[in-house]
């Protein structure tokens, strides 16, 4: 069996090899963000919409560095990767990328330093999953909305409680509330709703996280003369929807089958999913 490598700060290690310190900020503080990235045949996906997001979040975190975390950046590091670890060209990434050095709550400074980890994947292209998700809402937690809400940023323990009820409950997915009682986003995705023959999904302002896929299946939607809604949305649309899925960078779109003892259907999500591979080569 051949060794795996990760890229830390430009240098690769084996994947069971220590690459971080206790003192390391990330794991003390949660001081970072990631971004969870796939390629396709040795093609970065929406690398320029990734590029985007992380360079705005590490400007909000006030990370120094963000200019070099650019397009280039990421597709560069993940080819090489790919090259090191001899993959096919079908890979799921993710770049965790952190506050380095000392200091308590107050850095001493804003340098940053990253990892990235990549897991080969079988498939080139989206798939839309056979058996349709089972959710439910997780309202033990709600998600605060503020200037960080739309990062994926490293304090991730509203998503590992999500997940926790997930396993508790025998659940496929579970959706996350803001903290005003409005359907947020599933614990590992964006949230999207067919209403009266309409596709509704959680505004910014909501809170969401905002996803690169989000962004693409909107373009989507909007290029094939769908109507979509940027909304607050009462969760109690869920009991009266015709179809529900969700999308996320590295699985695409998974749809939803049930909530409690509604069914729904997957004509939306087959269709958009047929588009998003035509333009994922």
């Amino acid at each position: 069996m051949s060794h795996k490598y990760l890229l830390f700060n430009d240098e690769y290690h084996l994947v069971d090899t220590p690459v971080l310190v206790a003192s390391n900020r990330g794991f003390k503080f949660g001081d970072g963000l990631f971004e969870s990235m796939r390629m396709i045949n040795n093609k970065l996906q929406f690398a320029e919409l990734h590029a985007d997001r992380l360079v705005s979040g590490m400007k909000a975190l006030k990370m120094d560095g963000h200019a070099l975390m650019d397009e280039y950046f990421l597709r560069q590091k993940t080819t090489d990767l790919v090259k090191k670890n001899r993959w096919n060209g079908n890979v799921r990434f993710r770049l965790s990328v952190y506050r380095d050095g000392a200091g308590v709550y107050t850095p001493e400074n804003n340098k940053v330093g990253y990892v990235l980890e990549g897991i080969q994947l079988g498939s080139n292209r989206y798939e839309l999953n056979t058996k349709g998700l089972i959710i439910d809402v997780f309202d033990e937690m709600t998600k605060s909305v503020d200037k960080l809400s739309n990062y994926k940023t490293s304090n991730s323990l509203l998503y590992v409680m999500a997940g926790i009820f997930k396993s508790q409950n025998r659940l496929d997915e579970a959706m996350i509330l803001n903290q005003n009682g409005f359907l947020c986003e599933s614990m590992s995705a964006n949230v999207f709703v067919v209403y009266n023959n309409q596709l509704y999904t959680p505004a910014l302002t909501e809170g969401c996280i905002g996803g690169v896929m989000r962004t693409t299946i909107m373009q989507l939607a909007r290029i094939n003369d769908m109507t979509l809604i940027e909304a607050q949305i009462n969760p109690e649309i869920l009991n009266e929807a015709e179809e529900v899925f969700i999308t996320n960078a590295t699985q695409g779109i998974q749809w939803v089958m049930g909530y409690g003892r509604k069914r729904y259907f997957n004509e939306v999500s087959k269709f958009l999913i047929e588009k998003l591979n035509g333009i994922s080569v």
